[in-house]
C-alpha cells in the first residue's frame, strides 16, 4: 500500500512540475513578447519621421525622437521634440506627443514653447504618465519645470497656463530628452 501510494505521489508531483515548468516558460515568452514590443524597430523611428515630415515644410527642421509607452498598454508612443524656424520661438520649440496607428502615427497632441530637459513622470494621470518639460524665455521671469498631466484626451498645450502647473520639487521620473544639441535633419 505505502509503495502504491508512493508512484502516486510521484506521478501528481510530475504533472506538478510539468504544470509549473510550462506556466514558467509561457511567463518568459510573455515577457520577451512584451519586450519586443516596447521597443520599438527603426521600421518605427522611420515612420515616425516620414510622418513628421508631413508636417514640417521647412527643410531645416531638425527633431529628436524617443519612444515610451506612456499609457502603458503594451505599444510605445513616440516624443517628437522639433528645433526649427517653423517649430521655435523665442520660448522654445514644440514636443510631439504621437499614438502609433496602423503602420502610421496620429497626433495625440502638441504642446508648445517647452525646453529640454523632457521628462516622463512616475506620476499617472488618467492612465497615462504625467510629462514634465522646461519652459523659459518669451516673457517668462525664472525658468522652471512645467507638469502636464493628462486629461482623458491631450496634453495641455502650453506649460505656462492652467491646466499645465510648476512641477513639485522632487517629482521622480525619467529625463528622455535630455538636450536638443543631437537633434538630427527631418529631411
Amino acid at each position: 500500500m505505502a509503495l502504491s501510494l508512493g508512484r502516486r505521489h510521484v506521478k501528481r508531483m510530475s504533472k506538478l512540475k510539468t504544470v509549473l515548468l510550462i506556466t514558467i516558460f509561457s511567463s518568459f515568452a510573455i515577457c520577451a513578447s512584451r519586450e519586443r514590443t516596447t521597443n520599438p524597430s527603426s521600421t518605427d523611428e522611420q515612420s515616425v519621421r516620414k510622418f513628421l515630415q508631413t508636417k514640417a515644410e521647412d527643410q531645416e527642421t531638425r527633431y529628436l525622437i524617443v519612444f515610451r509607452d506612456l499609457n502603458g498598454d503594451g505599444v510605445p508612443e513616440a516624443l517628437a521634440y522639433l528645433v526649427g524656424n517653423e517649430w521655435c520661438g523665442s520660448g522654445g520649440c514644440n514636443l510631439f506627443i504621437l499614438r502609433k496607428s496602423g503602420n502610421s502615427w496620429s497626433v495625440v497632441n502638441s504642446v508648445t514653447i517647452t525646453h529640454p530637459p523632457v521628462r516622463v513622470l512616475d506620476s499617472v494621470s488618467n492612465g497615462w504618465h504625467n510629462l514634465a518639460v522646461e519652459v523659459g524665455g518669451g516673457g517668462i521671469r525664472g525658468d522652471y519645470e512645467a507638469e502636464l498631466r493628462f486629461n482623458g484626451r491631450r496634453y495641455p498645450f502650453n506649460p505656462t497656463v492652467p491646466p499645465a502647473r510648476k512641477a513639485g520639487k522632487g517629482a521622480s521620473g525619467q529625463v528622455v530628452i535630455a538636450s536638443w544639441a543631437d537633434a538630427r535633419p527631418l529631411y
